[in-house]
């Protein structure tokens, strides 16, 4: 996974090596935002879910970029203060603090362009590949951040601020606005791999689902458990917002016993793939333990 992390580094510092002098700006706050550390979960979930199913790792560069470039870029919206308000990420000034408000808004929307061009290019540069491998690609990740996605689940989150949600509903949200994109990386690395369809195909959709939404169940609770320090950003912002949570619904006991139920079922969905799951197995446990 450290080597996977160290290759994901240098793709996306060769993607956004733009040659545009005139938006010099615009490209620093792209680079800042991308390239300012990071866990990289989505990208090693294309990573490991391609690997699992045979595809070589540079058929995979592409899409896991994509997909950190589309995570980062939703990071620098969410920050702005029309949204969040936020004045830390990942241990640093937010791009809109760093920079200013309109560039952000900018560099968000750049990355998001960035994303869909790279995942229209034949993948690993080779121009015989069918244009029905990207045109997947494209179809799954519009999709994981559209209206039925993280846009709808953002703006859930942000009509519920100051109302108590039942249980369904927080799930509902969460899978939007988070889930929604980890099961995406999880099926871009299956596309990139040929896999379209079929048995594994929707096991892989079924594990995506269910860490996603024990990656935002965590994260509910490192809102609460953990440090600025730790977590590079602000602790305690969803009870300050008065924000819906697993946490403020049910407990900070049964928050973690919902979140490993998850991680069982995501576990439990990838016993068509056998022993090339491992890797997939390695990032649901490291998802529910982490501490940032």
């Amino acid at each position: 996974m450290a080597g996977l992390q160290s290759r994901i580094e240098g793709v996306l510092d060769r993607a956004l090596a733009l040659p545009d002098a005139a938006t010099a700006r615009l490209r620093e706050a792209m680079r800042y935002s991308v390239l300012g550390g990071g866990k990289r979960l989505r990208p090693l979930l294309v990573y490991a879910t391609g690997s699992a199913l045979g595809a070589p790792l540079d058929v995979l560069d592409a899409p896991a970029a994509a997909v950190e470039m589309i995570h980062v870029y939703s990071l620098i919206h969410d920050d702005l203060p029309v949204m969040d308000d936020d004045d830390l990420r990942r241990g640093r000034p937010t791009c809109h603090r760093a920079f200013d408000e309109p560039t952000a808004l900018l560099a968000g929307d750049a990355l998001q362009a960035h994303a869909f061009e790279m995942l229209s290019q034949p993948a690993g540069g080779s121009s015989g590949v069918e244009a029905a491998v990207p045109l997947a690609m494209i179809r799954v990740l519009a999709t994981a951040i559209g209206t039925s996605g993280m846009a709808g689940g953002q703006a859930i989150d942000l009509e519920s601020i100051g109302h108590a949600l039942d249980l369904p509903a927080i799930e509902n949200m969460h899978r939007r606005k988070t889930g929604a994109l980890i099961r995406a990386s999880v099926l871009l690395g299956a596309i990139a791999a040929g896999t379209h369809g079929g048995d594994r195909y929707e096991a892989l959709a079924r594990f995506g689902a269910e860490i996603g939404l024990a990656f935002q169940i965590q994260d509910d609770i490192l809102d609460v458990e953990g440090s600025t320090l730790l977590l590079g950003k602000a602790s305690g912002a969803d009870a300050a917002r008065d924000k819906p949570t697993y946490p403020s619904r049910v407990g900070l006991p049964e928050a973690h016993r919902l979140a490993m139920a998850a991680h069982d079922r995501a576990l439990a969905a990838l016993a068509p793939l056998g022993a090339a799951a491992a890797a997939l197995e390695e990032l649901a446990h490291f998802v529910v333990r982490r501490e940032r």
